[in-house]
């Protein structure tokens, strides 16, 4: 398993306080998406859940599962840009 690695940190806002978060990796990612995401089961969430898994199983490129993490966190109204 790797980490996967993104060409650039995607920040996020979390909680309640709206705390960002900045994550540099699948593997973060993943975390978040299992454990704190507000739309949870969306399609964009599971595409992104999906993408994130395959990244650090090294299956696809770390940017293109980071790719599908903005979008999801885009429709989540949690990314920060």
């Amino acid at each position: 398993m790797y980490d996967a690695w993104f060409s650039k940190p995607v920040s996020v806002s979390t909680g309640i306080s709206g705390d960002i978060r900045n994550l540099s990796n699948a593997q973060e990612a993943i975390e978040l998406l299992v454990n704190h995401w507000r739309n949870e089961g969306s399609q964009k969430h599971r595409t992104a859940l999906r993408a994130c898994r395959q990244a650090v199983m090294g299956g696809i490129p770390a940017d293109l599962a980071r790719n599908a993490f903005v979008e999801a966190a885009r429709e989540a109204h949690v990314l920060v840009e």
